[in-house]
């Protein structure tokens, strides 16, 4: 089948946040269908919706209570299918959110399997406790232990994200053949794909105590083992290989090497994968704990992940990382230059780009001032922890500022009016105070604006060959400059990249495809976050 994924730009929707139109102060289905129009504009060829499941929501629904179900926060079943077909109209491609590491512990699986004598058991990994211990030291992903002890069953089950996310057990069969039927259930419906969550941990080789770590004790039993790639083998020989889609998996702590492995298309398993070593540049062991942005170290790692896979997934934020322009760029005093120099390195880099809602008009990390304002599970959970150890509370909020997923979690800002236009009711979650000045509405007509460059960037990528298929070559990492070259036989695009607020210099030659200043032509000079791209012929 043709790997129509590799032309497209994507762009990941987080429901809640998006566009509410029934004033409850949650976004929904209807919302999104109401914005296909501005996407296509936009340019975007696929659709990732974070999940729209029915969920109690202790984690926004990466918490399944039942998979072939829509969340009535969100609507109906009958609107899924409007936006599925209504995208398709304007040929953009919808992917799910594929969570199948764990439910929630209000699936009907979970709730039958607290019956020791039930058939569903076995769906979950229940085991006795130890000399009046957990059955081993492991923790989890969210701050917390990996154990909870259930009264009726007595007995501990295990869940590497939230209590209320217990794991499932795929040395059952039956879980495997569960999750194919989920799979069909929605390629039927006309999804294009998935996005598999942390898809290399689903597999536990043993539950022997691990070596003790700062962060997850116990995930060399785990991490991207054999039995994950035996599952991600017959997922796609038997339900994946029968459509035309693809699968894009979110794994954690994968080398170079073991994400060959799990995208390498010879294997059939992944088509492509995220990584994170990138979004790591910035953080000491965890990300919880920042150092200072080297640009430097973070392009070294983008390229050497350029040349390390066939192709990548590439993006620069996601409803689990902080905002980039606030990141990577700067958010302060080069907003709309370091906007739109990022949005250059994402679109010229080789692989599948993908954009998170409101990447595409820079907004920014939250402005929130106190934890009354928080609502992501895992920031509760590390705050809380951070308050055992000791740390003081104003570096407490520090670490919630500069890491917490709420930061791009803050409702789409489509006006200056209220609640930014993105609800008539109270949001969810706070708007950022800068919508008055950061919207789509101010930038839709703005032909400066960072949205008319993502079109106009955008736009270029999807006609243009070179960027899209063309191989990856690094010339010049410094502190200041990132340079590389895609190429096609004799033709190649250079990209010049000053990712820094102060001018700087670089001698290339070529015709100019595009600046992020709209300069005419090139003299290698370089404004503070400038990008260039320069057309020419390759005499490699």
């Amino acid at each position: 089948m043709k790997s129509w994924w590799r032309d497209r730009v994507a762009y990941q929707i987080y429901p809640r946040s998006f566009q509410d139109t029934d004033g409850n102060g949650i976004g929904d289905l209807r919302g999104i269908i109401k914005r296909l129009p501005y996407l296509k504009e936009l340019g975007i060829g696929i659709l990732w919706l974070s999940p729209v499941y029915r969920s109690p929501n202790d984690d926004n629904g990466y918490d399944i209570s039942d998979y072939r179900s829509i969340h009535p926060d969100f609507g109906t079943m009958s609107e899924m299918d409007k936006l599925l077909q209504l995208a398709e109209k304007l040929d953009i491609k919808v992917i799910m959110d594929l969570v199948i590491n764990h439910t929630s512990d209000e699936h009907e699986w979970f709730k039958e399997s607290r019956n020791p004598d039930s058939p569903y058991r076995d769906y979950y990994i229940w085991r006795p406790g130890k000399n009046g211990k957990k059955p081993n030291n492991w923790t989890s992903f969210f701050a917390e232990d990996c154990w909870e002890f259930d009264e009726r069953s007595g007995e501990y089950f295990l869940h590497l994200f939230s209590k209320k996310q217990p794991d499932l057990n795929y040395r059952n069969p039956k879980v495997i053949e569960e999750v194919k039927d989920i799979m069909r259930f929605w390629l039927e419906k006309g999804v294009a794909g998935f996005r598999c969550d942390v898809i290399n941990v689903i597999w536990k080789e043993s539950l022997a105590n691990g070596r003790k770590r700062f962060i997850l004790t116990g995930r060399e039993h785990y991490l991207t083992n054999d039995g994950t790639h035996e599952i991600l083998r017959e997922l796609r020989r038997d339900v994946l290989s029968q459509f035309d889609c693809f699968a894009v998996g979110e794994t954690v702590m994968v080398t170079p090497k073991s994400a060959f492995d799990l995208s390498d298309p010879s294997r059939g398993e992944l088509d492509m994968l995220f990584s994170f070593e990138h979004m790591d540049t910035d953080s000491i062991i965890v990300k919880w704990f920042k150092k200072r942005f080297k640009p430097q170290k973070f392009c070294e790692v983008i390229a050497k992940w350029q040349t390390a896979l066939e192709w990548n997934a590439n993006y620069f934020e996601n409803h689990d990382q902080p905002r980039s322009v606030s990141r990577f760029g700067d958010d302060q005093n080069f907003h709309d230059e370091s906007a739109r120099m990022l949005c250059v390195l994402l679109l010229s880099l080789r692989g599948t780009p993908f954009i998170y809602q409101g990447q595409e008009i820079g907004m920014t990390d939250f402005d929130f001032t106190s934890m009354d304002q928080i609502r992501d599970v895992e920031s509760l959970n590390v705050y809380r922890l951070a308050t055992r150890l000791h740390i003081p509370k104003s570096y407490r909020w520090k670490m919630i500022l500069r890491s917490g997923r709420d930061n791009a979690r803050t409702p789409m800002q489509w006006s200056a009016g209220k609640n930014a236009g993105f609800s008539t009711g109270t949001p969810w979650l706070g708007i950022n105070g800068n919508h008055t000045k950061i919207n789509v509405e101010a930038q839709d007509k703005d032909p400066n604006s960072v949205l008319a460059f993502y079109r106009k960037m955008i736009r270029l990528r999807n006609h243009n060959k070179l960027l899209r298929s063309g191989a990856f070559r690094s010339v010049e990492i410094s502190r200041k400059l990132f340079v590389f070259e895609r190429i096609h036989d004799k033709e190649k695009i250079t990209v010049v990249i000053n990712f820094s607020g102060n001018p700087g210099r670089y001698n290339a030659s070529g015709k100019l495809l595009l600046s992020t200043y709209e300069r005419i032509d090139y003299d290698g000079s370089l404004a503070p976050y400038e990008a260039v791209l320069l057309s020419g012929r390759n005499e490699g």
